[in-house]
């Protein structure tokens, strides 16, 4: 009970801190002199925190035995956590992408959806801010999700081919149809970086203003008021996750589709 109540205490007593505008890194930038770069900064942690995690797990799997890897661990184990998130995103893959693409694009899925993930997390750490709540984080995802699903497009159909596929499968409607898909295609990145900026940025606004309420000059946030929001902020940070990581996989979908059976009903 006195470590449950000094860990309480000290979550509150940092949200005070973190309502006050305090940043964890915030004090290192500033003592490096290195201006207004939190999110690089933060960015990079959960960079680490993911690297770290890897290594970990692989150095714990590789002294295991052929016998032991198909015994799962008892209890809460690092193990079991990376192979329930690797179970879970492999099904979404399946659902998506279909039996035989899932484990082409598998390590691709996984990887966005753990980093966007831990970045709206973090945020909920009284001290930081989630680096996607900056628009050149969003963005260079959106653009990496659109770089990655036109490549993907280009080796699976053919450079020509896959360009073809804007024109639609009707020739003559081809002069109206490209432009159009080509427009649409380029747009994909900012609507992707828009939507995640903007719900993370509305979540930790919400968070914030509950953090400072007072009541009779009295910081209820202090207090525990906002720890419903912290519940609510959580699904929120996997929403956004999981919306961003289902329309990247819808685009690689469209991408490396086969359109040989629509052009044959087509001529």
């Amino acid at each position: 009970m006195k470590k449950i109540a000094l860990l309480l205490t000290t979550i509150f007593a940092t949200n005070a801190h973190a309502a006050g505008g305090f940043l964890w890194l915030g004090e290192l930038s500033h003592a490096l002199h290195l201006g207004y770069v939190d999110h690089i900064f933060t960015k990079s942690f959960v960079a680490i925190i993911i690297l770290l995690v890897a290594l970990l797990y692989r150095m714990r799997v590789s002294k295991m035995t052929l016998d032991e890897t198909v015994v799962p661990d008892r209890g809460i184990s690092l193990r079991n956590i990376v192979e329930m998130y690797g179970s879970f995103i492999y099904t979404q893959c399946r659902a998506v992408l279909g039996e035989d693409d899932a484990p082409k694009y598998f390590k691709f899925i996984s990887f966005l959806f753990i980093t966007i993930f831990l970045a709206n997390v973090i945020g909920l750490v009284p001290g930081f801010l989630p680096p996607t709540e900056y628009i050149n984080t969003t963005l260079a995802l959106g653009v990496l999700s659109f770089v990655y699903y036109n490549i993907k497009g280009c080796k699976e159909l053919g450079t020509m081919n896959y360009l073809a596929h804007f024109a639609g499968p009707l020739w003559y409607m081809a002069i109206l149809i490209f432009p159009i898909e080509i427009l649409s295609n380029f747009i994909r990145p900012l609507s992707l970086a828009l939507r995640l900026r903007g719900n993370m940025m509305g979540d930790h606004h919400v968070l914030t203003t509950f953090l400072n309420l007072e009541i009779l000059g009295v910081n209820v946030g202090m207090f525990g008021a906002a720890i419903p929001f912290y519940l609510l902020g959580l699904l929120v940070c996997f929403i956004q996750a999981y919306v961003f990581t289902m329309l990247s996989m819808v685009y690689i979908s469209l991408a490396t589709a086969h359109h040989d059976h629509d052009e044959h009903h087509a001529h």
